[in-house]
Parts: structure tokens; sequence; C-alpha cells
């Protein structure tokens, strides 16, 4: 399973809001709730978050055993 709790760290250390997450990557509040339950989501949307967050992939997110 992925999971995305690396992201809200990182968006913390930057002081970036969810807010700000979505004006820069164009993302709606839907994909953030999505990333908050650790949905699947589309890679053009990771691409985004680590072009918006500065970040590499591992950074924010992250594979683990069920």
């Amino acid at each position: 399973m992925i999971v995305f709790d690396k992201l809200w760290t990182v968006m913390e250390e930057k002081g970036i809001s969810t807010y700000t997450l979505r004006e820069r990557c164009g993302i709606d509040s839907k994909t953030v709730r999505r990333l908050r339950a650790n949905d699947n989501i589309e890679t053009k949307t990771l691409n985004k978050l680590c072009a918006a967050l500065g970040c590499r992939l591992e950074d924010i997110a992250e594979y683990i055993e069920d």
C-alpha cells in the first residue's frame, strides 16, 4: 500500500498549507482528501506535488506492506 504520511511532514517543514498546495499544483480539494485517505493518485498529480514542493517522490510517498 502506498501512503502519503511523509507529504504532510514535508508540507509542514516548508510551511505550505493545503490551500497553497491546491493553488500551486492546480489540484482540487477532492484530490487532497484522496491523499489524506491514501487512495489512488494519478502519476501526473504526484509529479505536480514534487514540482511544487521541490522534492523527490520518496520524500512524500512510501510503500508499506499490509
